[in-house]
C-alpha cells in the first residue's frame, strides 16, 4: 500500500510541471495590469539535439537575447530560465502561463508569463506577468537532428521579440 501511496505522488509530482507548461489559451493580460517596461529583445534561441525513444528532435535549451529600449540602446539580457536582467542588476524570471502560435510560421510562439514568485528585483520587483509578442524568427530548423547520431548537437536561431512586462494583481 505505501509503494502504491509513494509511486501516486511522484506520478502527481512529475506531472505537475506538465500541467503548468501547457500551450494554447489565450495571452490576454488580466484587468488592471500597468505596463512596467516594454523593450525589444534580439538574440538567438538555442537549440540541442535530443534523443528519446519516440524521437529525436531539437529541445530548446535557452534563449540568449539582448533587450533593448525604444531607441536601441542595449540596457539588459534575456537568458535561461526564463530570465531578464536589466544592467541595473533588477531582474525577473517567468513561468509559463500561456502561448499562441505567432502569425509568421517561421517564428516562435506569442507567450504569456507570470513572475516566478521571489524572483523579482529593482526596477522589476512589482512585475507580475511578462508578455512575448511580435516574433520573428527563433524556430527550431527542420533538419540536422533526425537520428541518434544527431544527439547533444546544438544550433542557435536568430529571433526578435517584443517583451511587455506588467505590474498588478498576481497570477493564480
Amino acid at each position: 500500500m505505501r509503494i502504491l501511496a509513494v509511486s501516486l505522488m511522484v506520478a502527481v509530482v512529475s506531472f505537475t510541471p506538465l500541467r503548468a507548461q501547457q500551450t494554447g489559451g489565450s495571452i490576454d493580460l488580466p484587468a488592471a495590469v500597468n505596463v512596467v517596461l516594454r523593450v525589444e529583445g534580439a538574440g538567438v534561441q538555442i537549440y540541442t539535439c535530443t534523443s528519446t525513444p519516440a524521437a529525436t528532435k531539437w529541445v530548446l535549451n535557452a534563449p540568449d537575447a539582448k533587450l533593448m529600449d525604444s531607441s536601441g540602446q542595449s540596457i539588459g539580457s534575456h537568458f535561461a530560465g526564463p530570465t531578464w536582467k536589466l544592467d541595473d542588476g533588477s531582474q525577473v524570471q517567468g513561468e509559463l502561463i500561456a502561448s499562441k502560435p505567432a502569425p509568421d510560421a517561421g517564428s516562435v510562439a506569442w507567450l504569456l508569463l507570470r513572475a516566478k514568485a521571489g524572483s523579482a528585483t529593482g526596477t522589476l520587483a512589482k512585475v507580475a506577468f511578462i508578455r512575448r509578442t511580435a516574433t520573428n524568427g527563433g524556430v527550431a530548423p527542420a533538419s540536422g537532428c533526425e537520428s541518434a547520431q544527431d544527439a547533444g548537437k546544438t544550433t542557435r536561431v536568430p529571433y526578435a521579440a517584443t517583451y511587455s512586462f506588467y505590474s498588478g494583481p498576481a497570477a493564480n
